[in-house]
């Protein structure tokens, strides 16, 4: 899973890092996603996991680090 969400990140996130050598916590905002972008790794990853992020979901501490989407899309899958 975390494979994935690196691969969506890396296309999708507008990092100024390689999202494949970011540290699971690692900042993802303060790594150079902006707000836009994060809307777009939302939607790739409801796309790759076949899930929908609840309204209750949709905050900037789901999509701060890889570590936090992994328990996200855990949590999704796993309803």
């Amino acid at each position: 899973m975390t494979d994935k969400i690196r691969k969506i990140l890396k296309q999708h996130g507008r990092l100024s890092r390689d999202a494949e050598t970011l540290p699971e916590e690692a900042d993802l905002y303060q790594s150079g996603m902006t707000s836009h972008a994060s809307v777009n790794v939302m939607l790739a990853l409801e796309g790759e996991f076949e899930v929908e992020f609840p309204d209750a979901m949709l905050k900037r501490s789901v999509f701060e680090s890889i570590a936090a989407i992994r328990d996200a899309i855990s949590r999704l899958t796993s309803l």
